[in-house]
């Protein structure tokens, strides 16, 4: 599944060829992805200026003055700004007509993402309740700590919950604990604050680096330029289960935590 670099990758890629323009038409090629599409959405956004794209976790958020087109990539979506007379694709699901002759297209093979709607000055149902930004600043050691007191669940387990902070996935937070040092099986609550220190600096860089370099290549993810990403080769312990530590030669140690596998250095982490 796309993370959060690669959806603010995409962001990044789409807003110059969104914001300003103002929506000709919608086509639905179908009526539900992972949930229902909502039937009156071209109506909505029909003759609807795009005052901006956003990220809200994982999630995109198309801005028009009367309310906001809510995407999720899901495992394999993407988002496509092309010529309007280019032809459809297997599994593309949904066009949007722009006011310059192009479109911005939808393609969802394994129909897994999502496209909703929500009111202007409301905020939708899967967006309450989600923690802070990792690149914000309101995300730092402190409030890991703070959040953390009385956790008993792995500290990977803890980063990875959308409650705490949002868009720290997989891939992520294996490379964020192995670059602070932490066992992503040690217990939340029994993480100090200097700990939850180096990790809060952790995310933040690996993050901002893997935006800066366009995302982690995964088998059903390309950016928006159709290049892949670039971050895939520089991970230090994702995916790298049974091989060397890159920083200490030990044998990498992998096991399933929280149904998600996962790899950790144990002379690097404690």
């Amino acid at each position: 599944m796309p993370e959060l670099p690669e959806v603010e990758t995409t962001r990044r890629g789409l807003a110059p060829h969104l914001e300003g323009r103002r929506i000709a038409e919608v086509t639905l090629y179908r009526d539900s992805l992972r949930w229902p599409i909502p039937p009156e959405l071209p109506t909505l956004l029909h003759r609807q200026p795009i005052t901006g794209i956003r990220r809200r976790a994982k999630y995109l958020l198309l801005d028009t003055g009367g309310g906001s087109a809510l995407w999720h990539l899901g495992m394999s979506g993407s988002l496509r700004v092309l010529p309007n007379d280019t032809p459809l694709r297997a599994h593309d699901h949904v066009d949007v007509q722009l006011d310059n002759h192009r479109v911005l297209r939808f393609n969802d093979p394994r129909r897994f993402g999502c496209l909703l709607w929500q009111p202007s000055g409301e905020t939708h149902e899967l967006l309450r309740g989600l923690g802070p930004e990792p690149l914000s600043d309101s995300f730092d050691g402190d409030y890991l700590f703070a959040m953390s007191r009385g956790r008993n669940a792995s500290i990977k387990t803890f980063l990875m919950d959308q409650a705490v902070v949002v868009g720290v996935g997989n891939i992520y937070a294996a490379e964020a604990l192995f670059e602070a040092g932490i066992a992503p099986l040690r217990p939340a609550g029994k993480v100090s604050r200097e700990r939850y220190e180096r990790l809060a600096i952790a995310v933040k860089r690996i993050l901002a680096h893997a935006i800066e370099r366009g995302g982690t290549t995964l088998r059903d993810f390309i950016s928006p330029d159709g290049l892949p990403g670039y971050f895939e080769q520089e991970l230090s312990v994702y995916g790298r289960g049974g091989e060397p530590c890159k920083q200490c030669g030990a044998r990498l140690k992998e096991a399933s935590i929280g149904q998600r596998t996962s790899v950790w250095c144990p002379r690097c982490q404690r």
